[in-house]
Formats: structure tokens, sequence, C-alpha cells
């Protein structure tokens, strides 16, 4: 009866399931009981233990508890079970398509706690990168179902809902402003995935806007959320790093003042410079040369072979890409 031992009995079962799967077959009807108990804690952890002992025998047992459990009152119980769905899909996609799974998760999408909502999102996520088939399908009415749960979900729970927005197919220039309208203020986020997810969404949508004057204000809005993560830890500054050469690829024009930010410190790791380089590349024009040239006749003095090598190459892409500044390279 006590939740703390349940706790450590429930992991203890977990680790030694693999092992001696008939033992843990023997305690499913324990697993099936506490599924119905009266504290919605403990049939939240039942559900979670099924889905995490990963038996193909233990999962039969496991949809009718879990059918109940997607249904049920509590919104605990409902984001655990939605998690659960995901889980269940990894060990057996066949009984999550028979017993309805899927659309239960897609009703799940209008539940009115965001937490359910964004746990749904994510289920449905994972299931459809599993089973390369789009189980998201994302109507007009959905779409405001996820917009309106962005604003009180877990930071998690956002990127979830973010990149599920990335897929979906903007049927007009005022539904994409729309869109973004709703995520730009994620762009102010302290977690940096949920920055990037939101950068992701924005520059999908900003290709349906026609005014000129709108793309231009929102390209300004990008600029310094992505300035700002770099100056996290090394290991986000390069993840974000390859986003944003990516980002620099497809649109020069949001970063085209900001080449300073680019411009290597001395004690960057060697994996930021080379990126750093590759940015300051594509962000070299006739209008900033001058400086880059600086830069990198600093870097070709460098102690670290690879680096100089790298830069007395770029001082080369610079002389191809720009013919005014050959001859100065």
């Amino acid at each position: 009866d006590n939740l703390e031992l349940k706790k450590l009995v429930y992991l203890y079962l977990i680790n030694y399931a693999k092992s001696q799967p008939e033992m843990a077959l023997l305690s499913v009807n324990a697993f099936i009981k506490d599924a119905n108990d009266g504290n919605p804690l403990i049939r939240a952890l039942a559900i979670r233990t099924m889905g995490c002992i990963r038996l193909e025998k233990i999962s039969e047992y496991l949809c009718e508890p879990l059918s109940r459990c997607l249904r049920d009152e509590d919104p605990y119980v409902r984001k655990t079970a939605a998690v659960c769905c995901a889980k269940l899909y990894d060990i057996s996609p066949e009984l999550v398509e028979e017993r309805g799974f899927v659309d239960t998760l897609r009703e799940l999408i209008s539940d009115a706690n965001p937490t359910v909502v964004s746990n749904a999102v994510a289920a449905l996520s994972e299931i459809a990168e599993t089973s390369g088939k789009d189980v998201m399908n994302i109507t007009a009415s959905v779409l405001q179902k996820l917009l309106a749960a962005l604003n009180e979900c877990t930071e998690w729970g956002q990127v979830f809902i973010l990149d599920s927005l990335s897929k979906y197919e903007s049927q007009d220039a005022r539904e994409a402003e729309g869109i973004i309208d709703r995520v730009a203020p994620r762009l102010q986020h302290a977690n940096a995935a949920v920055v990037m997810s939101a950068v992701k969404v924005i520059l999908k949508y900003i290709d349906l806007i026609e005014s000129p004057d709108t793309v231009r204000s929102l390209t300004r809005k990008l600029a310094p959320p992505l300035v700002t993560l770099l100056n996290n830890e090394p290991e986000i500054q390069f993840t974000a790093l390859r986003n944003l050469n990516l980002i620099v690829q497809k649109k020069p024009k949001i970063l085209e003042h900001e080449i300073k930010v680019f411009f290597c410190k001395y004690n960057d790791p060697i994996y930021v410079k080379m990126e750093k380089l590759e940015i300051i590349i594509r962000l070299a024009s006739d209008r900033n040369i001058d400086q880059v040239l600086l830069e990198l006749k600093e870097y070709a003095s460098e102690v670290d072979v690879e680096f100089v090598r790298r830069a007395v190459r770029a001082i080369g892409r610079c002389a191809i890409k720009l013919e005014r500044a050959a001859e100065r390279c």
C-alpha cells in the first residue's frame, strides 16, 4: 500500500522482466488491479510501468487498462497513458492500430489540459517517426488547439507542438501570418530548443507571406534570438551554428549585419571555430570584406594547423565569391 515502496517494486520489475519474462507475467494481475485504483497516481504508475516492460506477452494485457486510462477523468493519468501508446507502438504496432489508439491520441489533442495535448502530440510524433506515416493529420481546427496549448505547456511540450506545426501545410498567407504571430513570442524563450523550433516554424511560413514589409519586420525579429543562442556553452553553440549555417543558406538577409558575432574567440573549441568560419564565408559581402579579411589574416597565424588551413582556404573562397575584392584577398 505504501506508494514509495510500490515505486521501488515496480522499478525492480522493469529491470528484471527482460531476463525472467515468465516470472514477470505473474505480476500482470497486480498491474491490472492498480490500473483501477482509486488514486490517480497509482493508476498512472501502473500504466507507465506496464509500458516500460518491453515484453509482447505483457503488451496484450496492457491494451484494456490503457484504453481506460486514455479516457480517465484525471489529466495526470491521461498524459501518462498518451506516452504509453508510443511505447506500445514500439513493441507492437499492430496492437496499437487494431485497438484504435492512434485515433484516441488524435482526440486527446482537443483535451482541455495542455500537458495532455503536448503528450498526445509527442506520442503521435514518435509514432509517425517509427512508422514513416503522417499520423498527425493536422486540420485547421486541430491547428487552433495546438496553438492554444502552446502557451500553457512545459518547454519540451512546446518543442513537440512547434515541430508538428512545422509539418502543417498552410492554406494561405493570412493563416501563415496568424501562425507566425502566435509562435513569435517563443523566440524569447530561455530554452534554446524552443527558440530553434520556433525559428523553424517561422522560416517555413515566411515564404507564404506576400507583403515585403511584413517579411522585413519578421526577418529583423529573427536575428536577436539567433545571436543569443551563441551565448550558451560550446555544445549548444555548435548545434546552433550547424542550424544557422542552413538558415544563412536559405535566408542570408536575416544575419547580414551580424557577422561580428561569428568572429572566433581565442578560447572557442576547434569544432566551434570551424563552424563559425563557414558562416563568415557565407556572410562575407562587399560591405564587410575588409573586416572579414583582417579576421581571417589573424586566424592564419594561429597555432592549430588545421584551423590555419581552413582560414587560408576561406580567404580563397571569399576571393571567388566577391570579384571586386579578389585583389585584396
